[in-house]
């Protein structure tokens, strides 16, 4: 769920107010070019790092269907001959492809999760063989509402409805392609720690272990609170003329809908103790609060807003709310229990303390009722959900033992 790409070291200063960053530099507000309508990838756009699968067409758990869907997908490593090293890496709500990799020419951002994929990283890519896909749905690539339906035009509001299980569905599709036919490790947190768990209940078979951190079997009332405001905070600016905004010109798209949306988001991201302890009642710079003026804290939620503004898609982020908004692993498998307890995978399972998004108890149910999993295992930290990036070194462990025992158990 964490905004991957745009989280802020808990150590930056607050951000904002008459400057936005942009990379290590400041940026006058009135200088900075207007919002894109979109910032999804788009054909012809520069490749980077990416692949591209086609996997033809799609049958939806709605109802619905994809005339053609294709993934784009990043790899790291080299593939066993008997294909036993290879490790699924599953992004969050506005992650991509790009885990591991400079900023360059196709990606704009670094990767996400540096610290844990890499050279000599917990999950070592000397040893294994790393993928990650950009989400069915998602805006870097794979098929998703900026993509061109079949007249030619964007998807926009006619996109069909995606779960969670559709996700899955064409990940298990990618894994054919490339050969795979069991993952060694399916890791993921937040959104991506839901299609772990989708992995792991669905495809038996092709998953030995998993990790699933900072996430849920089931959204809970709150949860689907949370991303209904999200997503009306979308639907209710004028310039999202419905979800059919593409070809509307810089800085008339709907970026306000948008960024108000992940303003709301990033409360749930960070802890009241973290805002509290960095913010508090600090003033934003020479502006006076009594005098219509903003607190550190309002700047720095706007910040983040604009941010994602400028790189993701606003039909993206309402149809990936949507698919955790209905994510339920328990639907038509006897309950949530009940689907755990069908796992067979070896677990990893872990929580952050102060998460208040994903609170630590709805990872003990994950932990209590999957067979191989063992007790959760809790990452202290005072960021709140986003410590599965900022913790880099107490996830890094868990994830590096969790593997560690792995090739240990193997005969």
């Amino acid at each position: 769920m964490s905004d991957e790409n745009a989280t802020v070291p808990a150590t930056s200063p607050p951000a904002g107010g008459a400057h936005a960053r942009t990379g290590t530099s400041r940026v006058p507000v009135a200088q900075r070019p207007p919002v894109p309508a979109s910032a999804a990838w788009q054909d012809g756009d520069p490749l980077g790092r990416r692949q591209l699968a086609d996997l033809g067409p799609f049958a939806l758990e709605s109802g619905g269907r994809l005339p053609a869907v294709r993934l784009a997908y990043e790899t790291w490593g080299t593939l066993a001959e008997d294909g036993s090293n290879a490790v699924l890496v599953l992004h969050a709500l506005t992650g991509d492809s790009h885990v591991t990799g400079d900023a360059a020419e196709g990606h704009p951002t670094p990767g996400w999760w540096q610290s844990m994929v890499g050279p000599g990283a917990p999950i070592d890519t000397d040893r294994w063989f790393v993928v990650a896909p950009n989400v069915l749905g998602g805006c870097q690539g794979s098929t998703g509402p900026a993509s061109p339906a079949p007249d030619g035009r964007p998807w926009g509001s006619r996109f069909p409805v995606l779960s969670v299980r559709d996700q899955v569905a064409a990940e298990v599709r990618l894994a054919d392609l490339l050969g795979i036919r069991r993952w060694a490790l399916v890791i993921g947190a937040s959104m991506g720690g839901q299609r772990v768990l989708e992995w792991a209940a669905s495809e038996p078979e092709r998953v030995e272990a998993f990790a699933a951190i900072a996430t849920t079997a089931a959204t809970c009332g709150d949860q689907i609170a949370n991303f209904h405001t999200q997503l009306v905070a979308i639907q209710q600016d004028p310039a999202f003329r419905g979800g059919d905004y593409y070809d509307a010109a810089p800085g008339d798209g709907p970026h306000r809908g948008l960024g108000l949306a992940r303003q709301i988001a990033h409360q749930s991201y960070r802890s009241a103790y973290e805002l509290d302890e960095r913010f508090g009642r600090i003033p934003q710079g020479a502006e006076d609060p009594l005098e219509g003026g903003r607190f550190a804290v309002q700047s720095y939620l706007e910040h983040h807003g604009d941010k994602l503004a400028r790189r993701f898609d606003a039909n993206s982020y309402v149809t990936l709310t949507r698919t955790m908004l209905t994510h339920d692993l328990g639907r038509d498998r006897g309950g949530v229990d009940n689907a755990l307890s069908q796992i067979t995978a070896r677990g990893l399972v872990v929580a952050v303390d102060t998460d208040r998004l994903f609170p630590v108890a709805q990872s003990e149910r994950i932990a209590a009722h999957v067979p191989g999993a063992g007790p959760v295992r809790v990452v202290h930290s005072d960021f709140g959900h986003d410590g599965f990036l900022i913790e880099e070194d107490q996830v890094g462990a868990l994830v590096a033992d969790f593997l560690t025992e792995r090739v240990r158990s193997r005969p």
